[in-house]
């Protein structure tokens, strides 16, 4: 519901201005032109679900990867049915982060403009800092050195800093009618010269294209223009991405039934190979050290025919498991190989930790394997399968270890501390040495702040019910901490 609700961008009132007043096409309309026939993943379509921005997603860009003409691509792609594709701080960030895919896997970078800039209101989270809007032409620059082609259309405004995008690109394209490029507009000149200028006048594509030279390529229509920008990647010189190879095996058991495996628990019970068996070629799955740590599920396996390493939570990360992981993480490093992480973490008790010879040796570690996965040179792909809880999120390679991706089944919560373990008063049962300690420890606590005032009662289960939200896949997808909530069936393909 939530997709289908970003498909529809502004909404339709938008939509009709867009499209019927402005004449022109709806963003999803204009990749459905420029792509190759085939899937194009979406990125973090869920970001600005829930921001104050008002009652559409706060984006107002889309993001994805695809293939034109053979090639892969980055795009990005302004949807100016949202606040007419102003810029606002969650946008810009979601344009970088493109950008920084884009740069990782050297793919080439398609540009659609249609922006009326940044919004001022909010320059301060937009403008004065180091991954601020600045960041994007930055990217740019550096990306051309690298040698990463870029190409952009303006098939609409291109307003103060959205008009470097297009001319930072090594090749654009500017519609008639549609596009205008330039950094104040015609009611600013109005405003500072008393002058009335036309936007076709100021900057329009005849303008940008005979005189200013601004623009290299001049197209009557949009749907020219998308066919102007396929030639010109087919002249970039880019290597086509591989044939799908059509022979690889699919899983003995349906990716369809991961639907109804997706953990709801969170507390690692789930056997990790009932998902890996629905995951990989064949369901063929070469173990390591099957016998050893066994809290962590390690080994090799074919996805769609690519040979990947596999690190899977099976239940807490504890010190053979962690030890294990690190030799495997190594190995994958060595052999060039891409590991693909599980997450499922064991919640983490909330309350002091043990200081016991095992903890220490634990912990050390799993220092161990965080430092392997983070010099680990080799690409990371990181699924949050169940939970994500406290500092086994770093050792499987969360958001901060910087994985190549990192997506989340929509039943996945990430938090520092399982917030509904945390204020449980154990029932009665036979609980042995530490554990028995702790838990009678947090029920204690517990007790105690309850009593200690009925006004505390309100503001503490006001918390817990901000923990339990601030939890969710979709807040954390929202602020674009992942690269988006994928269906579990659809884990091989994406």
């Amino acid at each position: 519901e939530l997709l289908e609700r970003v498909k529809k961008g502004g909404g339709e009132n938008a939509i009709l201005r867009h499209t019927q007043r402005n004449k022109k096409l709806f963003v999803r309309e204009r990749l459905r032109l420029l792509l190759d026939e085939g899937d194009f993943l979406e990125l973090s379509p869920l970001a600005g679900m829930d921001m104050p921005y008002g009652d559409v997603p706060a984006a107002g860009c889309l993001t994805g990867i695809g293939k034109i003409c053979g090639v892969w691509c980055v795009f990005i792609a302004n949807d100016a049915t949202v606040k007419g594709g102003t810029i606002y701080p969650i946008g810009l960030k979601k344009q970088l982060r493109a950008q920084e895919i884009a740069m990782e896997n050297r793919l080439l970078s398609v540009h659609l403009v249609d922006s009326g800039g940044a919004f001022l209101p909010l320059q301060s989270e937009l403008f004065p800092d180091k991954l601020h809007g600045g960041r994007v032409f930055y990217n740019e620059a550096i990306a051309s050195a690298m040698g990463i082609p870029q190409v952009a259309v303006v098939c609409g405004s291109c307003v103060a800093g959205g008009a470097y995008v297009p001319t930072m690109a090594e090749e654009c394209v500017i519609i008639d009618q549609i596009g205008t490029l330039f950094l104040a507009g015609p009611p600013l000149v109005k405003a500072a010269t008393g002058e009335d200028v036309s936007p076709e006048e100021l900057g329009g594509a005849r303008l940008h294209s005979q005189v200013s030279g601004c623009a290299d390529h001049f197209a009557p229509s949009e749907e020219e223009a998308y066919e102007c920008i396929r030639n010109v990647v087919s002249t970039l010189n880019c290597e086509p991405g591989p044939e799908e190879d059509r022979d690889h095996d699919s899983p003995l058991y349906s990716p369809e039934e991961l639907l109804g495996l997706a953990p709801l628990g969170y507390g690692s019970t789930l056997p990790v190979k009932l998902v890996l068996s629905r995951l990989v070629d064949g369901s063929r799955f070469q173990e390591f050290k099957a016998a050893y740590g066994t809290t962590l599920v390690t080994g090799f396996g074919h996805v769609e025919g690519h040979l990947v390493g596999i690190v899977a939570n099976n239940g807490e990360l504890a010190h053979d498991a962690a030890l294990k992981g690190s030799h495997f993480v190594q190995l994958c490093g060595q052999r060039g190989i891409p590991i693909l992480f599980l997450q499922n973490t064991a919640p983490q008790p909330a309350g002091p930790a043990s200081i016991s010879q095992a903890h220490s040796n634990r912990l050390k570690a799993q220092a161990s394997m965080m430092a392997a996965v983070a010099c680990a040179a080799v690409p990371k792909i990181t699924i949050v399968i169940g939970g994500c809880f406290g500092s086994d999120s770093y050792i499987m390679c969360g958001r901060s270890f910087s994985p190549n991706f990192l997506f989340l089944w929509p039943n996945a919560r990430v938090a520092l501390v399982d917030p509904r373990r945390f204020p449980t008063v154990p029932a009665d049962g036979d609980w042995a040495g530490e554990e028995l300690e702790l838990k009678q420890l947090k029920a204690k606590v517990f007790s105690l702040l309850c009593c200690f005032s009925c006004a505390f009662k309100p503001v503490l289960f006001s918390a817990l019910s901000r923990l339990e939200e601030e939890s969710s896949a979709f807040y954390s997808s929202s602020r674009l901490w992942d690269d988006g909530i994928i269906l579990p069936q659809d884990t091989r393909k994406v």
